[in-house]
């Protein structure tokens, strides 16, 4: 039975293949833009709206939703962020009252902050760190608070680094390009993560928050895959035909060279870089996979195999 789906964020990275997937299910998707100019998603509704405006305005686009994913966040820029992804995620709130049948909202395992180490669950503490990490916490704080005052049926997603062919991230490009280039260095003793999760994987996952039946009001879920860094890269090499890296450079010798040289231009370490391939925090996936039966579609070798290619395309 189809279903009215509502949707903020639907023209970035993980909401537009939410679009894809909704439409292609046969719902009525309905999303939010500011702007009005353009060709509309294909199969989708177009509302022209802002969340940073007022709740009025957003009254229209969440009318009779069976559930809204709201998936729109500021990343870049830092003195938008408490518009968009607080006072936004309010406004929509104050819209939604009486009117969405569920709210899935997509968060960030980013809200836990840098751990360094050890394994984070749902239950772990908040840390955020930078203004869009705070921002979030803030915004997932406010659901949650809508959820006691008002009995919002609403339930929280937690990627981490959500990765794909098509990303506007190219950091993931560049690791390739390093490890095709022999640049590749390994930093500090064995034992570094990698956690990334395919978006394909989050749109599942979405898609569970949005239909099954939850234990309990305002439950929280991450989502992510994890393997040793030196796995990680391995698979990198073998679709590129390389021989695994094996240069290791001292952990003090990165940071101090980090520290020193990070804002030159074209300097590969920069201290964020240095955070990132000697980070051992994994995160769980034990509550999603227990409580709505998720699976990780796409392994982390498809996706890895899948970037390969698309590097390659445009490599060469």
């Amino acid at each position: 039975m189809a279903r009215v789906i509502a949707i903020t964020g639907a023209t970035g990275f993980i909401g537009r293949h939410l679009v894809a997937r909704h439409v292609a299910l046969g719902d009525e998707v309905r999303y939010l833009t500011r702007s009005a100019d353009g060709a509309p998603l294909p199969g989708a509704i177009r509302h022209v709206g802002d969340l940073g405006g007022t709740a009025d305005d957003l009254h229209g686009f969440v009318r009779g939703a069976d559930v809204l994913y709201h998936c729109a966040a500021e990343l870049l820029d830092a003195s938008r962020m408490e518009v968009t992804n607080v006072a936004g995620t309010r406004n929509l709130l104050q819209a939604a009252q009486g009117e969405v049948g569920r709210w899935v909202q997509l968060s960030s395992t980013g809200v836990y902050g840098l751990q360094r180490g050890g394994e984070v669950d749902e239950d772990s503490g908040l840390r955020p760190g930078n203004a869009y990490e705070r921002s979030k916490a803030a915004a997932d704080a406010l659901l949650l608070e809508a959820t006691e005052q008002y009995g919002l049926a609403c339930v929280l997603l937690r990627p981490s680094n959500v990765y794909d062919a098509d990303m506007s991230n190219r950091s993931l490009f560049q690791l390739i390009r390093m490890i095709d280039k022999r640049l590749f260095f390994f930093i500090g003793p064995p034992g570094a993560v990698a956690n990334y999760i395919h978006v394909e994987n989050v749109v599942d996952a979405l898609l569970a928050c949005g239909q099954a039946s939850l234990p309990q009001n305002g439950r929280t879920y991450i989502v992510s895959d994890h393997c040793p860094l030196e796995t990680f890269v391995g698979l990198i090499a073998t679709h590129l035909g390389r021989q695994a890296p094996s240069l290791r450079l001292p952990l003090p010798l990165a940071h101090a060279a980090a520290n020193l040289f990070g804002r030159m231009p074209g300097f590969p370490l920069k201290p964020s870089r240095v955070a990132a391939l000697t980070d051992r925090t994994v995160y769980r996936t034990d509550r999603i996979i227990r409580e709505l039966g998720y699976r990780n579609r796409i392994t982390l070798e498809q996706g890895v195999g899948e970037l390969v290619r698309e590097w390659q395309r445009g490599a060469h």
